[in-house]
C-alpha cells in the first residue's frame, strides 16, 4: 500500500527548520565554549587584543556580520572593524573585567 504523497507546505517547512535550529544549537555551544554563557552582556576581544561588553545573541544580529562564533564588529576602544570573539570572564583579571564593562558597544542587539 502506498502512502499518498504530500505536497504542501508541511515538508517544505521541516525542511528549512531542522538548518535553522541547527546552526542555532551550533552557535550557542560555540559561545558556551568560548564564554560559559549562551549570550546576552559578553566580553568580547577583538584581533587587536582590545575588550569590550557586547549584547551577543545566538542567530541574531544587527551590529555585526556573524561568521560562526566570530563576528565582524566595531570596536568602541580602538575605533576600528574587526573580528570578535567571547572571552572567559573568569579568565580576565579584575581591571579586565572592569575595563571591559567601561567599554560597551552601541546598546542595540
Amino acid at each position: 500500500m502506498r502512502l499518498p504523497e504530500r505536497n504542501g507546505g508541511g515538508y517544505r517547512a521541516g525542511r528549512l527548520l531542522v538548518p535553522a535550529l541547527g546552526s542555532l544549537l551550533v552557535e550557542g555551544a560555540a559561545t558556551w565554549a568560548r564564554s560559559n554563557r549562551v549570550g546576552g552582556n559578553l566580553v568580547v576581544r577583538c584581533r587587536q587584543g582590545h575588550l569590550f561588553t557586547t549584547i551577543w545573541i545566538p542567530a541574531a544580529s544587527i551590529k555585526s556580520l556573524r561568521l560562526g562564533w566570530w563576528r565582524a564588529q566595531y570596536c568602541p576602544v580602538g575605533r576600528h572593524w574587526s573580528l570578535v570573539t567571547p572571552v572567559r570572564e573568569a579568565e580576565l583579571s579584575k581591571r579586565e573585567r572592569r575595563f571591559a564593562s567601561q567599554h560597551q558597544d552601541i546598546r542595540i542587539p
